[in-house]
């Protein structure tokens, strides 16, 4: 009677593992499918974008700094740069009359703790013959919009208004080191706080 008991409870043990094992294998396989589709879809969406855009440059990425990084550029300028902004029209863009500056990245307080300030500036030009003389004066026009920006608070830049002022702040930081009247207009095209 031992033997008659023992010999179902093993068939049940064994089917129940054959189970098991035939439940694994499905969950892998429905996996390795979701995979292979979402690849798909990534890599497809990839083609798109390029068959959209033709044989524009892909865009450079901008990596966050270490925290020692206090202001320093987010990537390194893209080949034939001067290291600190390219024009739109050399980079594909819509206006030759648009300067790109590098990001810049600063501490700001907020009142309880340091928090980080990401700002994309772009400079407007009159004209497209401006872009030579804020390349010769690259380094002081960052060093001045540099402190600016770092001398703000969180309050400061806050809403609208206090973003715009600081617009305003920028164009006349810029204008001591270009003559007045060559920058029409600051835009800001990225304005991160974390």
């Amino acid at each position: 009677m031992a033997k008659e008991a023992q010999a179902p409870a093993e068939a049940v043990a064994e089917g129940g593992s054959k189970k098991k094992l035939i439940i694994i294998i499905g969950a892998a396989v429905a996996v390795a499918v979701i995979l292979g589709i979402v690849a798909f879809m990534m890599l497809g969406k990839g083609d798109k974008k390029t068959k959209k855009e033709g044989d524009a440059a892909p865009a450079e990425s901008a990596a966050a700094p270490a925290a020692g990084g206090h202001g320093a550029p987010a990537a390194a300028p893209a080949a034939g740069g001067h290291g600190g902004g390219t024009s739109a029209a050399a980079a594909g863009g819509p206006s030759a009359n648009i300067f790109q500056l590098e990001p810049f990245i600063v501490n700001i307080y907020d009142g309880q703790e340091l928090r980080y300030l990401k700002v994309k500036v772009e400079l407007e030009m009159v004209g497209p013959a401006i872009k030579g003389e804020i390349e010769a004066k690259l380094a002081p026009i960052r060093d001045a919009v540099l402190v600016l920006l770092s001398a703000k608070t969180l309050q400061d830049i806050q809403d609208v208004q206090g973003k715009n002022a600081l617009k305003d702040e920028i164009l006349a930081a810029v204008n001591k080191h270009i003559p007045p009247g060559k920058i029409a207009k600051v835009y800001f095209t990225d304005f991160v706080v974390q």
